[in-house]
């Protein structure tokens, strides 16, 4: 017998033997997952040829018993993240299931590097505002119950929010009080939340009137770089991609001694209590803390798949930063 161990067989040997892709041989072998039955078959029989296994977690899902899940973060600093966090392991401590957290540093790179290396010792994922590309986290996961929250994935129980409805509930409120010139300072290049925030302001702003600032890779020193140019184009109002961009704007305007929100309003993104100690902040709330216990829910309680993907509303809070439209 030989003393060298084969190289196990994973999603993507399967998806390359066939021709398809990773996602799809995933939902091929997922308790529910959408795919055709000619499809499902030929996956099944492909991976019976490859010797494919299924990982520990597949078999606690399927003996119906969840003993440890992998949480993957970008970064425990963010207050966002750190929530989350500490609500998903709240809820999993009720159900008696342990969490093993893990933070990327917003490295992709890293993340599908950790979640391999986790893949062996937990059960399931769940994955917050992951990074990389669709296909290299399906890879990545290999079959492994999984829930996204703060993305959309497809072949994956995801959990998000409405952002789009979130920014129309910003723009209206500003709308109302009085403001034409509303401005966006968006987020990082590739983010889904990005993405999302500017669909709405798109959707809600008209493409002569549209003021927007970014991709910034840092919010708050985009925030920060986001002061004269709003001020240089008439701007009376903007929606910035988080509330840490709204802090490093009005770190900014501050300096500037421009009077917020006489002269200029301000929303933030997110609803942050932590944002909010200095100066009380308008912002357009996610809720992160519903967000982390569902996820542990759909991952503990049913096999998670697209038909379990929720999508959560957002709040306007209105506080201290925006009030009426300056006289022209």
């Amino acid at each position: 017998m030989s003393g060298t161990r084969a190289a196990r067989v994973t999603i993507h040997d399967i998806a390359r033997e066939l021709g398809i892709s990773p996602s799809t041989v995933s939902r091929a072998l997922s308790e529910g997952g959408v795919v055709s039955p000619a499809t499902r078959q030929a996956v099944q029989d492909a991976a019976q040829q490859l010797g494919y296994e299924t990982n520990r977690a597949a078999r606690s899902m399927s003996l119906g018993r969840m003993h440890g899940l992998g949480l993957i973060v970008p970064d425990l600093r963010d207050p966002f993240f750190a929530e989350i966090a500490k609500d998903t392991q709240s809820r999993a401590r009720v159900l008696d299931t342990a969490v093993y957290i893990a933070d990327t540093d917003r490295d992709p790179a890293a993340e599908l590097d950790v979640i391999r290396s986790m893949r062996r010792e937990v059960d399931g994922f769940v994955v917050c505002a992951p990074r990389s590309a669709d296909d290299a986290l399906t890879a990545a996961l290999d079959g492994a119950p999984s829930v996204i929250v703060h993305r959309s994935v497809d072949g994956f129980a995801c959990i998000t929010a409405d952002l789009v409805d979130g920014m129309r509930q910003a723009i209206a409120h500003l709308r109302a009080i009085g403001h034409r010139r509303i401005a966006h300072v968006t987020g990082p290049a590739g983010s889904w939340s990005t993405a999302e925030r500017l669909r709405g302001y798109e959707l809600e702003v008209e493409p002569r009137d549209r003021i927007v600032i970014g991709p910034n890779a840092d919010a708050f020193e985009g925030g920060v770089a986001a002061a004269e140019r709003l001020l240089a184009a008439g701007a009376t109002a903007v929606v910035t991609y988080n509330d840490f961009s709204a802090l490093g704007l009005l770190s900014r305007l501050t300096a500037l001694q421009v009077r917020i929100p006489q002269d200029l309003s301000i929303v933030g993104f997110d609803g942050l209590d932590v944002a909010s100690v200095a100066r009380p902040l308008t912002s357009v709330d996610v809720p992160r803390a519903r967000a982390a216990r569902m996820a542990v829910d759909v991952l503990l309680r049913e096999a998670p798949g697209p038909q379990s993907s929720v999508v959560l509303p957002t709040q306007l809070i209105v506080r201290a930063t925006t009030g009426p439209a300056p006289s022209q």
